[in-house]
C-alpha cells in the first residue's frame, strides 16, 4: 500500500487502518484467530491499527498487545478513551483524573510504553477544554503519547479546541475520526473541510455503514427469527430510514458490478477518494471478512463512478439520522432547548 501522511504529524500510515473493535467478546472471542488476522493485515501492508479501551472492556487491547509482540516498532498504534469503563462515574470522560489513569491502563494491556495516537472517543460536556487539553499535552510531553486526536466530534468543537490549544499553549489536535460512508455523508458538510483547513489527518470509521454496504442486505431481506431489537432497528424494512437504504442498494450493486468491483470494495474506495481522508478503518470479525476487504485494497474509482454515487446519494446526505452517533447537548438536553416556564412570558 502507498502510505499517506497522518495530518501534520509526519507519521506515515496505510490507507487501510485495521479497526480492532471486533476482536474480543464484542465480536471474535478466539484470541489466537484474532492474532492471526492482525498478522495477516500487517503482512498485507497495513501498518495502522485503531482500538479503544472500551472495546470488550479492554480485551481488544489485550489481543492487539499479543499481536504486536516483536512487531511494535513497525506499527502505528491508536487507541481511545472517554466511554464508561465501569460503574464508577469517574472512570470515563475527558478529565485529567481519568485520562492519566486510562492511558496507563491501555499501555499495560497493549504491552507498550507509548501510543502513537491517543483519541478522545466522544466530547465531554462536563470537563473544561483547558483541563482535557492540558492533560493530553502532559501525556505527549511525558512521551507516553505521540499525537492526540478526537473521534466523532462536531466541526465547531474541533475549531474551539484548536483555538484553545493556541491560546493556552497546549498540544494541537492532529486527527479526527468521523463516521463516513456512502450512506452517511454528513462529514462532508463541515467536519472534513474543517480538518483540511487545520491540516488534521482523518481516519474514518464505518465505511460499510454497519454492514449495509456489503451487499448482504437487499430489498426483501428477512430478519432472522427472534432478531435482537437493535438488529430490527438497523435493518427492518418498515422503518423509513431503512427503506431509503434498501431503495438505493440495488442501484449501488449494479454500479459496482458495472465498474468491476464488489459493493464493499466500492464503498471503501469511495471513502478513500475524499482528499481530506487519510485512512479508512476496516473492522472485520472473521478471517473471511478480512480476506475480502484486503482483496479490494488497490481499488480506485473513476470520476464517472463517483459522479453516479453523487446522483444516488447527494453530497452531505445522511439516509438515517441515527448514523450520526453523536447529538450535541443543544439537542439532547431539554434544559438547553426550553426556558423555565415562569420566564417564557413576553416582557
Amino acid at each position: 500500500m502507498r502510505l499517506r501522511t497522518l495530518g501534520g504529524t509526519g507519521i506515515k500510515v496505510s490507507p487501510y487502518c485495521l479497526g480492532a473493535m471486533m476482536f474480543g467478546a464484542m465480536g471474535n472471542a478466539d484470541h489466537d484467530e484474532s492474532v492471526r488476522m492482525i498478522h495477516t493485515a500487517f503482512d498485507a501492508g497495513i501498518n495502522f491499527v485503531d482500538t479503544a479501551d472500551v472495546y470488550s472492556n479492554g480485551e481488544s487491547e489485550e489481543i492487539l498487545g499479543k499481536a504486536l509482540k516483536g512487531r511494535r516498532d513497525d506499527i502505528v498504534v491508536a487507541s481511545k478513551a472517554h466511554l464508561p469503563m465501569g460503574e464508577d462515574a469517574n472512570r470515563r470522560g475527558g478529565s485529567r483524573r481519568w485520562l492519566v489513569r486510562a492511558v496507563e491502563d491501555s499501555l499495560r494491556r497493549l504491552g507498550t510504553d507509548h501510543l502513537d495516537l491517543y483519541q478522545l472517543h466522544r466530547p465531554d460536556e462536563d470537563t473544561a477544554l483547558d483541563e482535557t487539553l492540558g492533560a493530553l499535552s502532559d501525556l505527549v510531553r511525558s512521551g507516553k503519547v505521540r499525537a492526540v486526536g478526537t473521534s466523532t466530534f462536531p466541526a465547531e468543537l474541533i475549531v474551539e479546541m484548536q483555538w484553545e490549544s493556541e491560546r493556552r499553549g497546549h498540544v494541537r489536535l492532529r486527527t479526527e475520526q468521523p463516521p463516513y460512508s456512502i450512506f452517511n455523508r454528513a462529514a462532508e458538510t463541515s467536519v472534513l473541510p474543517t480538518c483540511a483547513r487545520y491540516g488534521m489527518g482523518v481516519l474514518t470509521w464505518g465505511p460499510l455503514n454497519r454492514g449495509w454496504l456489503t451487499g448482504r442486505y437487499r430489498p426483501g431481506y428477512q430478519l432472522p427469527e427472534g432478531a435482537h431489537p437493535v438488529q430490527q432497528q438497523m435493518f427492518h424494512p418498515a422503518i423509513p430510514a431503512n427503506a431509503r437504504k434498501y431503495a438505493v442498494i440495488e442501484q449501488l450493486l449494479k454500479l459496482a458490478a458495472d465498474s468491476g468491483h464488489s459493493l464493499a470494495h466500492l464503498a471503501v474506495a469511495f471513502v478513500l477518494s475524499h482528499p481530506a481522508v487519510t485512512s479508512a478503518i476496516i473492522g472485520p470479525r472473521t478471517p473471511e471478512q478480512l480476506a475480502d476487504l484486503l482483496a479490494g485494497k488497490d481499488t480506485v474509482l473513476e470520476d464517472e463512478v463517483l459522479n453516479r454515487i453523487d446522483e444516488l446519494v447527494p453530497p452531505g446526505t445522511v439516509l438515517n439520522p441515527d448514523d450520526s452517533f453523536y447529538q450535541p447537548p443543544g439537542i439532547t438536553d431539554l434544559t438547553q432547548r426550553r426556558r423555565p416556564r415562569e420566564t417564557r412570558a413576553a416582557v
